[in-house]
């Protein structure tokens, strides 16, 4: 393959495991020859768009993304992978200027499996049966020198009533303990001070097998070089006791985790076909702030779930008000083919109701962050600061996750601070005064 002068770029949809995918198949290309450039650099001779399906807009989104590769080069070679091209492969292969779309097993072999990237009259379509994907890829992301999204598991047994994931996806499955420890190591020596875990459903890590996830953050804690693991999305049925308290001691596994609820209604949790019931949630909250107090934690919540009344909606909004907990995420709830929701016709929830709880949540959730920030004002803390320049300012976040700025300095980038926690400024952003440089 004659790739010397060949230009590569990415587009990336969705979560922090898209990224890390994504950042692996660019190593891909290098060793092959191509040289990366930023999607709205220059032209591209080839166009990777990995996408998203958690949202009903996956559509309009990949259009639009493939309209723009090709106004920068209409003769680019466009290949479309990831979730959505696991789904909907005939519907993505209809959009003009597509040459290939590969689906969830194929997408690691995009190098290899083109004999050229030239544009082709017609796209082909490369997909299997996500029954028949069960090969595990590692991946990481290497893009930013600061935060490595670092894939642990993927795909999803649990089949949320709501969720197209093991659809796009397939069964669980894992990396083994030792290589995520070789690739915490690879990314260490690189330089990187955060590692975030990441994955479908991590806290099923080590399914079918003799090892859990509890030992996996047991042995990434004693890797040298990284500074902080945050541990990305994880099940409330799967944060066991163990963890919790691992966390609260460990000097590298940062207080601050992101639990989905997705509901406040044992009703609603039941239909959505949760594992668990809020009692067990709100438990979870219990211990992880009786053991660390100043942790940070963030909650997914879905409005509009088929059949989810005023009164459903409420325990929501009312069991959230009372949580100690930091940030939501709000999702408005939308139609996904081949799930067992979509099939529900009765008490469906009107387009507009959607929207103003996801407006209520929206709002309740600037109340707690706010308040988060607010008790931490006057602490003295860590912060890691990264690259990405704000006009004259820099951001950087605290071990426990709250955002905070202070003027530009590039001798600060991807280094630790000591810091005290002044003010919160209009943008809701956490002022700081320097105490001191701690890593260099």
């Amino acid at each position: 393959m004659q790739t010397a002068e060949k230009t590569v770029a990415f587009y990336t949809l969705g979560c922090k495991l898209n990224f890390s995918e994504t950042s692996t198949i660019a190593r891909q290309f290098k060793e092959e020859g191509f040289s990366r450039v930023e999607f709205d650099e220059r032209a591209a001779d080839v166009y990777v768009i990995n996408t998203c399906s958690v949202t009903d807009q996956a559509d309009k989104k990949c259009r639009s993304i493939v309209n723009r590769a090709l106004r920068f080069n209409p003769k680019a070679f466009v290949a479309v992978i990831g979730c959505y091209a696991q789904l909907k492969p005939t519907e993505i292969a209809a959009i003009p200027g597509v040459d290939v779309v590969l689906g969830a097993s194929e997408k690691f072999n995009l190098v290899s499996y083109l004999e050229s990237f030239e544009k082709r009259e017609a796209a082909s379509v490369h997909a299997c049966e996500i029954k028949d994907v069960k090969s595990y890829n590692s991946a990481y992301s290497a893009a930013d020198r600061t935060r490595t999204f670092l894939k642990v598991q993927d795909g999803c047994d649990y089949f949320c009533s709501f969720c197209t994931i093991p659809l796009a996806r397939g069964r669980s499955r894992s990396d083994s303990t030792a290589n995520v420890v070789r690739m915490a190591n690879e990314i260490a020596a690189k330089g990187v001070k955060e590692v975030v875990l990441t994955g479908v459903n991590i806290g099923d890590f080590g399914k079918g097998t003799d090892e859990t996830f509890y030992q996996l953050v047991q042995e990434l804690d004693k890797v040298e070089g990284i500074e902080r693991f945050r541990i990305s999305s994880i099940e409330p049925n799967l944060l066991t006791d163990e963890i919790i308290r691992f966390v609260a001691q460990s000097n590298k596994f940062v207080p601050h985790f992101h639990i989905p609820l997705q509901s406040g209604s044992n009703t609603i949790l039941k239909a959505m076909r949760r594992r668990y019931e809020r009692e067990l949630y709100a438990g979870r909250i219990q211990l992880i702030k009786e053991l660390m107090p100043e942790c940070c934690i963030g909650v997914d919540v879905i409005v509009g779930f088929p059949g989810e009344t005023e009164e459903e909606f409420l325990q929501t909004y009312n069991f959230l008000n009372e949580l100690n907990i930091s940030y939501l995420h709000v999702f408005t709830y939308s139609e996904r083919d081949n799930t067992t929701a979509v099939r529900v016709t009765e008490g469906v929830v009107p387009m507009t109701i959607r929207q103003q709880r996801n407006k209520m949540l929206t709002i309740l959730s600037e109340k707690k962050r706010r308040k988060f920030y607010e008790e931490n004002i006057g602490a003295t803390a860590t912060v890691l600061w990264e690259a990405e320049r704000d006009g004259e300012f820099m951001h950087g976040f605290t071990h426990n996750y709250v955002k905070v700025k202070t003027a530009f300095a590039e001798s600060l980038v991807n280094q630790t601070a000591q810091v005290s926690l002044s003010n919160i400024d209009a943008d809701g952003v956490v002022s700081v005064e320097l105490i001191e440089v701690v890593s260099a």
